[in-house]
């Protein structure tokens, strides 16, 4: 097999980089070691920022997202407390975010690349990138029980943290940053509507909770005498900070919706609406970044270069931020003749990637507590919440850096 640019990994970052390059008129090879039910069943974060939803809607797969998904103008924060909103479009010059499940995103670009792009095969696990430093790298995968090889002009590795793009880059030029934490997050899904329209970051002496949701989805009413009327099935999405290595079957249902009960408490009467737990589960955090994301005719995108904790909501938007990048310089290649751009597509992403790094850092370390944390170090975090509920300077910079900063495409275009 032959292509221009050879995927690997078909989870959001690879199946829009599939999309662009097919808009662009550049062929495209997109494997995935799992089947697609997996990939459309795969729960990760649902947060698209304003430059995220924009480059959806320019590819051509924002129909649904803007029917469906829901936009958010702020979120709320929560401390000794108090509740204190911050207004996205008001302090961001209009600028919101998106609640949008990645599982969702994925179905629309699956859909789109079966119906009108390049070849899209599903259990198709990719072994090893071959000639990485040349300018013919191969990619060797085995699919329907046979190996084979893709030829390709370029590869892009959106193959995850575990995937083998990364593992062609030679150990003697690269640098890997890294943090781990001493704690994760035990979360939830609950068929309850959520209990707030906008998320909700709690810092409490407990520990960290954040209260999210899921678009509401139709679906046919469970009782027969009236299965023809749809109804709306509404999904709370909860985490809890509990200590690295938690058990999630350890925790009853009555104790989790205890424990947020706590961490969420308020001086007025808003009330934390309870359900059945459908889903739980228990979610590491690091901090991770690989340089360089470029070798040769091979880019690494997503979480294959990078990995950020969820508190600031930044690992999808990353990756979409890198796919543009990589769409941008290979078109601008192909039209120009001038390999400019793709020189720089490492040196570009890191300075997007390590900006937000810096934030998801600096939102994790202000509302969760360390395992040893001290009575100083409490009251620094109240105090630095207090200067971003007092100061419009603090503030905006938490509601710019949360909506993503624009890909500044050229004339207003995100994809150019």
């Amino acid at each position: 097999m032959r292509t221009t640019v050879g995927i690997i990994g078909a989870g959001p970052a690879g199946l829009l980089l599939a999309r662009l390059l097919h808009n662009a008129g550049i062929d495209a090879v997109v494997l995935e070691s799992r089947d697609r039910s997996y990939v459309e069943r795969r729960q990760r974060a649902g947060i698209l920022e304003q430059g995220t939803a924009d480059v959806l809607r320019a590819a051509g797969a924002g129909e649904r997202m803007d029917r469906e998904g829901l936009r958010h103008d702020g979120i709320e924060l929560r401390f000794d407390r108090r509740r204190h909103r911050v207004d996205f479009p008001a302090l961001t010059g209009g600028r919101s975010v998106t609640v949008y499940a990645q599982t969702e995103v994925c179905k629309d670009l699956i859909a789109l690349q079966l119906r009108d792009g390049g070849p899209l095969l599903f259990e198709a696990e990719a072994l090893a990138v071959e000639d990485a430093g040349t300018d013919a790298p191969r990619i060797r995968f085995r699919h329907e029980g046979r190996e084979d090889v893709l030829e390709c002009a370029y590869v892009v590795g959106c193959d995850g943290f575990w995937g083998v793009a990364r593992k062609a880059i030679p150990a003697g030029l690269a640098q890997v940053f890294e943090r781990t934490y001493p704690f994760g997050w035990l979360g939830i899904l609950a068929d309850v509507p959520p209990s707030h329209d906008e998320l909700v970051y709690a810092r409490h002496d407990r520990g960290f909770a954040l209260l999210s949701m899921r678009p509401p989805v139709t679906r046919h009413h469970p009782s027969k005498e009236v299965a023809s009327l749809p109804i709306e099935s509404f999904v709370s999405r909860l985490y809890l900070q509990v200590p690295d290595g938690t058990d999630a079957g350890t925790w009853s249902d009555e104790e989790i919706w205890d424990e947020l009960e706590r961490r969420f408490e308020t001086d007025d009467d808003w009330r934390l609406e309870r359900g059945p737990i459908t889903q739980k589960s228990v979610t590491p955090m690091r901090s991770y970044v690989h340089e360089p994301m470029r070798h040769g005719r091979l880019f690494l995108a997503g979480d294959a270069a990078h990995i950020v904790p969820p508190t600031g909501a930044k690992g999808l938007n990353l990756a979409v931020g890198d796919v543009v990048t990589f769409a941008r310089a290979l078109t601008h290649q192909q039209e120009t003749g001038s390999p400019e751009l793709l020189d720089a597509y490492s040196a570009t992403c890191l300075r997007r990637v390590w900006q937000a790094e810096r934030f998801s850092y600096d939102m994790t370390a202000l509302l969760h507590r360390a395992p040893a944390a001290t009575a100083f170090e409490d009251r620094l975090q109240l105090a630095r919440l207090e200067r971003i509920a007092s100061s419009r300077a603090a503030e905006t910079d938490l509601a710019e850096a949360y909506t993503g900063f624009p890909f500044g495409g050229a004339g207003g275009d995100p994809l150019r």
